[in-house]
């Protein structure tokens, strides 16, 4: 099963995917390749997430998205459907094989033109991007230790007023366990710290899916 919000009980999660933007057949398809992949499936989205990020790609009218974690392109196909047919979505992933999955889907939702993605450590695709052609929203869903590195990355190469969001900010609840001290959860408390005390950011943490930073650029 794609992630879910661990806030929620069984019946609320029920109801919300119920009053949410269902799937279609081709994003159902991408969820269940995803899942046939076993335990790592867990790093995909939830469905009600991508709605969200569809729905709010549509509402700042973006052109030009980027995203740093494309795993097997279910958050790309649900941006790239939402941009205009001229739009742009800049894909960071270091996975043939994964992304390979994405790839069949984008194209077979007719989405593949808008989709540039490139194989390789995010923080070099990132770094040799023009500051002078900025984007409209950004979504960071990679490896957490590297995720000041991105937002670092991002912020100059993002317009004012344009929208970044972070995942998996709230960790399964871990961010407030004194116990869990292991990288990730270490990095993702280091990143959250750092996005509220950062003088061009305006934020929010959302309880979507595992936490979502909801970021303005000032």
């Amino acid at each position: 099963m794609a992630p879910r919000s661990f806030l929620l009980s069984d019946e609320l999660h029920a109801y919300l995917l119920a009053h949410t933007a269902p799937v279609d057949d081709i994003a159902q398809s991408l969820i269940d390749a995803t899942v046939a992949l076993g335990g790592v499936a867990g790093m995909q989205i939830a469905p009600d997430q991508g709605a969200f990020l569809a729905l709010l790609v549509r509402v700042i009218g973006a052109r030009r998205c980027v995203e740093v974690g494309t795993f097997t392109g279910f958050s790309a196909l649900c941006v790239a459907r939402a941009l205009p047919e001229d739009g742009t979505l800049l894909c960071c992933d270091v996975s043939e094989e994964w992304t390979a999955i994405g790839r069949e889907h984008w194209k077979r939702a007719g989405v593949d033109h808008k989709i540039d993605l490139r194989i390789a450590p995010a923080v070099e695709t990132l770094a040799a991007l023009p500051i002078d052609e900025p984007f409209d929203f950004a979504f960071v869903d990679a490896d957490k230790p590297n995720y000041v590195a991105y937002v670092d990355a991002i912020v100059p190469r993002l317009r004012t007023d344009g929208v970044l969001l972070v995942d998996n900010v709230l960790w399964s609840g871990a961010v407030v366990n004194d116990d869990a001290n292991d990288d990730s959860t270490v990095a993702i408390r280091q990143t959250n710290d750092y996005i509220a005390a950062h003088r061009d950011l305006e934020s929010v943490i959302l309880p979507v899916a595992d936490g979502l930073t909801f970021a303005r650029k000032r």
